[in-house]
């Protein structure tokens, strides 16, 4: 894989609660070096990020009721909203994860399709964190069918915060479940190595959530000099 098909598959990531205005800039320097294909950042620094890279192809991206999901819909749809407003390109939303494990599966896809919603009114991707750390196998069926039907853009496995991230198993699991649909798929939460990335494209992702971009990088420049 050439190097800049690694960069366009890495969405370059800084979702630390005491990330500084420093950092961002330097995020948004590193993403314009390498070109990956976005940064995603809390929604605080949208505005700040989208003009460092206003003039580039590197896409912003905001998280949306992260790290819980637990932010009433409303919420979630201004959160969007502002981001998309203030700059973004992309929304990374957390779903509701009480609403499914108390099957209530209509309210999850309503929580879900209030953000969908919004980013198609503004042209945007939307992908749909289901957080796979803490839910079963019919769960993660469920959601991602859920998913589907409120006009996901990607599902993506992980915030990042839960006790497990990305597992290739998953990705294999949201890959038949999406195989006939044009939903793509996220794999994030500890992928820090390029052969892990590696790992979860072969299993089906097409995107890469990680802070460790740069180092996947100069590994696949290394390996590609030796």
């Amino acid at each position: 894989m050439y190097i800049s098909e690694v960069a366009q598959k890495i969405d370059h990531t800084l979702l630390k609660p005491d990330a500084q205005i420093s950092q961002i800039r330097e995020l948004c320097r590193e993403a314009l070096h390498y070109q990956f294909k976005a940064v995603c950042i809390h929604s605080i620094y949208v505005k700040f990020a989208s003009t460092l890279l206003a003039k580039s192809d590197v896409k912003t991206c905001s998280v949306v009721g992260f790290p819980l999901g637990a932010h009433l819909s409303e919420i979630k749809k201004k959160e969007a909203d502002l981001a998309l407003k203030y700059g973004a390109q992309e929304i990374d939303m957390v779903i509701n994860i009480s609403a499914l494990k108390n099957k209530e599966y209509k309210f999850a896809e309503k929580d879900i399709k209030s953000v969908v919603d919004v980013c198609k009114a503004n042209d945007a991707i939307c992908k749909v964190i289901i957080e796979t750390a803490f839910l079963n196998k019919d769960e993660k069926i469920r959601i991602c069918e859920i998913a589907i039907r409120a006009g996901a853009d990607f599902i993506k496995t992980s915030t990042g915060y839960a006790k497990s991230g990305a597992k290739t198993s998953d990705i294999k699991l949201i890959r038949q479940i999406t195989q006939n649909t044009s939903v793509k798929i996220k794999a994030s939460g500890g992928i820090k190595s390029l052969a892990k990335m590696q790992e979860m494209l072969k299993a089906g992702a097409s995107r890469i959530g990680t802070s460790s971009g740069v180092a996947i990088i100069r590994e696949a420049l290394d390996s590609e000099s030796n």
